[in-house]
């Protein structure tokens, strides 16, 4: 007989190959009047239910999950859990979570075809397209002001020489660097390649921007490579850890390298931006506004991507279970 200590229902989602796992049931009733303030209230006292839900043998290094909670300010709230860290704002996950909200009915064609979401980063507008039979084909994200802080910031990396960076923030802070300045090939079998190079050069970025006024007590920036193919197309990966990558093209990095083209005028002619993951699956990114934060120039990036169900499932733990708060190889 099984003696169960505890039950999450969730629903698993992948966007662009990226993992969302929306915790629905089994996380309790947080305080606080903001979704941030909620998200810190869950960091103090249930940071095990993270582990526990995130990490192996139930998670992997890459999890991410998305805690929905309530919200004063917007149609609903929501936060989002990594195996790692707390993010302020997630791109492919919050199109992981309308893809949920479509998937277990919570929306439909009925229910209209945007709606508004805070985060801890502010608000957000999710937009949806519909498809005629109601299935939801694509989400278009309006995300958070996005801009770029720092031009060309560069640091000594002993595997890489001198390494030049872009510091933008799409949400979350990036170091955006151009993979082929530094010989490297963004594809699958080269993934182990750029995780040390990511890694190292995250590590030097972190030495030379503490004490910096706007990134504070945020998480240092990851590093972003991209390969430009044409003026409207690049593939992106992420860098997250030495062990950790980021499988789509990265909403909020997409984000924060559109305010990177824009600053530099070089917005593609009809619009429109396709940042690609390495398997070839597309963000389309687009500047939807432009508006001035903390004395930067700065755009609205909308981020159009579609997320898969993968599972609809209840993780459970048991009450003898030596693992009780899961665990993390790096």
């Amino acid at each position: 007989m099984l003696h169960i200590a505890a039950s999450f229902d969730v629903i698993d989602s992948h966007t662009a190959g990226h993992p969302t796992r929306v915790i629905l049931t089994g996380v309790p009733a947080l305080f606080g009047s903001s979704v941030r303030e909620r998200r810190e209230d869950f960091r103090r006292r249930f940071d095990h239910l993270r582990t526990l839900l995130l990490h192996e043998p139930r998670g992997h290094a890459a999890m991410v999950g998305l805690v929905p909670v309530p919200s004063e300010r917007a149609d609903c709230g929501a936060f989002f859990i990594s195996s790692y860290v707390y993010l302020d704002m997630c791109g492919h996950g919050t199109i992981g979570y309308a893809k949920t909200l479509a998937a277990s009915g919570q929306i439909s064609p009925a229910t209209g075809d945007s709606f508004t979401l805070e985060t801890p980063a502010g608000i957000v507008t999710v937009g949806l397209v519909w498809g005629n039979d109601g299935d939801l084909l694509s989400v278009r994200l309006r995300n958070v002001p996005s801009y770029l802080a720092i031009e060309k910031i560069s640091v000594d990396v002993a595997s890489l020489g001198p390494v030049s960076a872009d510091i933008a923030y799409g949400g979350m802070w990036y170091a955006l660097i151009d993979a082929k300045t530094l010989g490297l090939s963004l594809k699958p079998d080269s993934v182990s390649e750029l995780l040390r190079a990511g890694s190292a050069i995250k590590m030097k970025l972190k030495e030379a921007l503490a004490g910096n006024a706007l990134i504070g007590d945020d998480p240092p920036p990851s590093v972003l490579f991209y390969a430009d193919h044409a003026a409207d197309e690049s593939t992106h990966l992420l860098v997250l850890d030495i062990n950790k990558f980021d499988r789509s093209p990265c909403g909020t990095g997409t984000s924060a390298r559109l305010a990177q083209l824009k600053r530099l005028g070089r917005i593609p002619a009809n619009g429109v931006y396709r940042a690609k993951n390495i398997l070839g699956v597309p963000f389309l990114a687009r500047v939807a506004g432009e508006t001035r934060v903390n004395g930067f120039d700065a755009v609205i990036a909308e981020i159009e991507g579609s997320a898969h169900i993968t599972a609809h499932t209840t993780i459970v733990l048991e009450a003898d279970d030596p693992i009780s708060e899961g665990f993390l190889c790096r």
